[in-house]
């Protein structure tokens, strides 16, 4: 809605993607709209993790269409090596929202103690990875 007002009240929306090769659009979720991904060019892995933590896999060739259901947590990847991919994203909302799975969970203030005992680890390795994500939106 922000790049396009007229969306507002339509129940839809659209975003165009460029994946670089090697990069990873992160695990994340939308939490008021599923998703249809259409690959345009490339090659793209898409997974989504289901209710009963189950994970469903696909790679994506030009021309091939995958549906993240609404709210479930799901990841793009283009794991080619020099060309990048690039998609449509349609939302069943105007306002469909991102949830970032690793920016929700390690650049909140949750405390360093809680997430450790959460992923079985220690203060450290979490540090190490708030370190990493650190200006990462």
């Amino acid at each position: 809605m922000a790049e396009f007002p007229a969306l507002n009240g339509q129940s839809v929306s659209y975003a165009v993607l460029l994946y670089p090769s090697g990069t990873v659009n992160p695990p994340h979720t939308h939490p008021r709209a599923a998703e249809l991904l259409f690959l345009l060019d490339g090659t793209l892995e898409v997974g989504f993790v289901d209710t009963t933590n189950k994970l469903y896999v696909q790679t994506l060739q030009s021309g091939d269409m995958f549906v993240f259901p609404k709210g479930l947590v799901h990841y793009q990847y283009n794991a080619h090596s020099q060309y990048p991919a690039i998609a449509v994203s349609a939302f069943g909302s105007a306002s469909a929202g991102t949830v970032s799975i690793p920016n929700s969970v390690f650049n909140t203030s949750i405390d360093d103690n809680i997430l450790a005992k959460s992923f079985k680890t220690d203060v450290a390795t979490i540090e190490t990875i708030k370190a990493g994500l650190a200006g990462k939106a």
